[in-house]
């Protein structure tokens, strides 16, 4: 079965920076595009990023740009977010998902809390 398993969340102070990972299995993960995820509390869940397959393009939402990389290991089947300047507002739990065979799947979040 599916399964996509996030770590690398804590707490960190303002201008630091993070890695998050997202271990998958249960599909060929290099023929799908993985995505990241937020949901702060009391706010819906947004996209923070997305990548593709093969040669990798990728797009953010624009409160994330030119801090955030997302980037892909499809030997290790893990998909990684490298979080950097972050910010207050950058607190939130994040989940990576993937849609695979129509149905989409998700992790079980990790909690990013920047604070000083």
């Amino acid at each position: 079965q599916v399964q996509l398993v996030e770590s690398g969340g804590g707490l960190v102070q303002p201008g630091g920076s993070l890695r998050l990972s997202c271990a998958a299995s249960g599909f060929t993960f290099s023929t799908v595009a993985m995505n990241w995820y937020r949901q702060a509390p009391g706010k819906g869940r947004e996209l923070v990023a997305f990548i593709t397959t093969v040669g990798g393009s990728t797009n953010y939402a624009d409160s994330v740009k030119g801090r955030f990389t997302i980037s892909r290991d499809n030997a290790k089947k893990t998909v990684y977010l490298q979080m950097n300047s972050l910010r207050p507002e950058d607190t939130a739990v994040y989940y990576c998902k993937v849609r695979y065979r129509g149905a989409d799947y998700w992790g079980q979040g990790t909690q990013v809390t920047v604070s000083s």
